[in-house]
């Protein structure tokens, strides 16, 4: 065996990992989901032979996992309060490593607007789009070209998020969104394709073409409805689809995210891509995006999950990237 295989077999043995807490469930309207996600990425942790404990932050305070001896999180909350920054932040306190972007990035993720404002800077196209916290804002909205998305800033699975054909039905679809969210965003309709783009470490995984018989890709063309199609390859020309997929890597950076994720786009009839928003903690079940992307990459299921538990290794988690303890590995090899 040579020096950097020893050094990728090293890094992988279980043993490397230590005891890994699944944080998962949490008190977010996404727990559900967040539950399912940390009993699948669970089961195959423990296929691998790695230490790793389902942890319910619902129902548990992130404080016991330094009592407990956890060794690092593998982070499989969907939300807020798992996806935002807030679960990251107090990690970072209890020094404990973790999957996936870092407090930053977490949060510049899940705020739709945000994430909006800095593509915008960065000459990134995203559709033209307004956020009101008060009905009496409504009027700046209605000025945009419907029909419109209305949706919770800061919210996750299309909770709240409604296509607003006509100015008169826009307070109503504010009020459903505002039920979730102070924070409302109301943007411009994107008639044409929908992608979204995995992202795993550099790497980003082959495009996937959403398609619904639903109005658009809301809760119910998520987890409910069996016609909705995903489609991999994505049918795109290669050139197309590899720009898309560096579209999508560069927008996912631009927020300091890291590690993993998705981004979703609506590639418009003249073949402008425009990006919607980015996920930090995509659903991690066997049929979620991420793991059908990979496996359209070649990487299966459990493969995805011990890649992702890599991530904790990598400095915005607040220890050694992989890379660094790799090559410190080789050195005493």
């Amino acid at each position: 065996m040579n020096k950097t295989t020893s050094a990728s077999a090293n890094r992988r043995a279980p043993r490397r990992y230590g005891k890994v807490a699944v944080l998962h469930g949490g008190k977010s309207t996404e727990r559900e989901i967040s539950l399912e996600s940390g009993v699948a990425a669970h089961a195959a942790l423990r296929r691998q032979g790695v230490d790793a404990h389902l942890f319910d932050t619902g129902v548990r305070p992130l404080s016991a996992l330094a009592r407990e001896g956890f060794a690092r999180a593998f982070v499989a909350l969907h939300g807020r309060g798992g996806e935002d920054g807030v679960a990251q932040g107090a990690l970072q306190s209890l020094a404990v490593p973790y999957t996936g972007s870092g407090v930053l990035g977490s949060a510049l993720a899940m705020d739709k607007t945000r994430s909006k404002w800095i593509w915008q800077r960065h000459g990134l196209s995203t559709p033209a789009f307004v956020e009101a916290t008060r009905a009496e804002e409504l009027a700046a909205a209605a000025r945009l070209r419907f029909p419109l998305m209305v949706k919770p800033v800061s919210e996750g699975s299309s909770y709240g998020a409604s296509k607003v054909a006509r100015p008169e039905e826009l307070e109503a679809a504010w009020r459903k969104a505002a039920a979730f969210d102070s924070r409302v965003l109301c943007e411009e309709w994107i008639s044409g394709g929908e992608y979204t783009i995995g992202i795993v470490g550099e790497q980003a995984l082959p495009v996937i073409k959403l398609e619904t018989r639903r109005e658009f890709y809301d809760y119910e063309a998520k987890y409910l409805d069996t016609g909705t199609r995903y489609i991999c390859p994505c049918g795109l020309e290669r050139e197309a689809e590899r720009r898309l997929g560096e579209l999508g890597l560069r927008a996912f950076r631009l927020l300091d995210a890291s590690g993993w994720g998705r981004v979703d786009v609506m590639l418009a009839a003249d073949g402008t891509p425009f990006l919607i928003e980015a996920n930090t903690v995509p659903g991690m079940t066997s049929h979620s995006l991420v793991p059908m992307a990979a496996k359209q990459a070649g990487i299966g299921f459990d493969e995805l999950v011990l890649r992702i538990l890599d991530s904790s290794f990598a400095a915005a988690s607040g220890g050694a990237s992989v890379a660094a303890e790799a090559t410190a590995t080789e050195k005493i090899a």
